[in-house]
């Protein structure tokens, strides 16, 4: 079961950054949109949940953010289009956060951004630096999560895909978890680095050689 957060926390989070990005609009019925989609029931990881743990670690490490309002609205829109048997999630969600922007009136160049950053959680290579190694580390997060929610999350995803055999699901996951494992890093900044690399290497080393 996930754990859901409530919906009324995470309004003035969308608020805030959606004023502060230059909006013309209030937002209200995107931010509406944009939870809905994380409730979709077909999602058992890419969830209100996971948006939750993202805002909320967003919170801590905002410092470090050059433009703290677009990276806090790309993680809102990061997953917020999700279908498994898609491979074009991040770039359906990228052009709704661009069209939105540019609907609501914000500044050409921050919509691009935003759409930019989103689909650095691709996760296709890493980035080089600035908000989006920030953006990634935190989607990438749940790798150094404690045990018990990381186990959670493996169980997350087997849900997700449940239509796929255990024995093809097993070895794709492996070899997904491996592509992060082989990184130098698996994480660019180095305040997720010094917090979250050692556990995240266990957690790996565990699911990967789990029978």
């Amino acid at each position: 079961m996930n754990t859901a957060p409530s919906w009324t926390a995470l309004k003035p989070l969308f608020a805030s950054a959606w004023q502060e990005a230059g909006a013309h609009t209030d937002g209200v019925a995107l931010c509406d949109a944009l939870l809905a989609a994380y409730a979709e029931p077909h999602r058992h990881y890419h969830s209100t949940q996971h948006l939750a743990e993202c805002l909320h670690g967003f919170e801590v490490v905002r410092h470090l953010a050059q433009r703290p309002a677009e990276v806090a609205l790309a993680l809102w829109f990061h997953d917020a289009v999700y279908d498994v048997q898609r491979h074009d999630n991040e770039a359906q969600s990228a052009d709704w956060a661009r069209q939105a922007l540019t609907t609501a009136g914000v500044q050409a160049e921050v919509a691009e951004r935003v759409y930019e950053l989103v689909m650095a959680t691709r996760h296709t290579s890493v980035p080089a630096a600035g908000d989006a190694q920030l953006l990634v580390d935190i989607d990438l997060s749940i790798l150094g999560a404690d045990a018990q929610r990381f186990a959670q999350y493996e169980r997350q995803i087997r849900k997700e895909y449940a239509f796929v055999p255990e024995d093809l699901f097993r070895t794709k996951r492996k070899e997904v978890l491996l592509s992060f494992a082989k990184r130098s890093r698996i994480y660019g900044t180095d305040y997720f680095h010094a917090a979250l690399e050692a556990r995240a290497r266990a957690n790996l080393a565990r699911a990967v050689t789990s029978p």
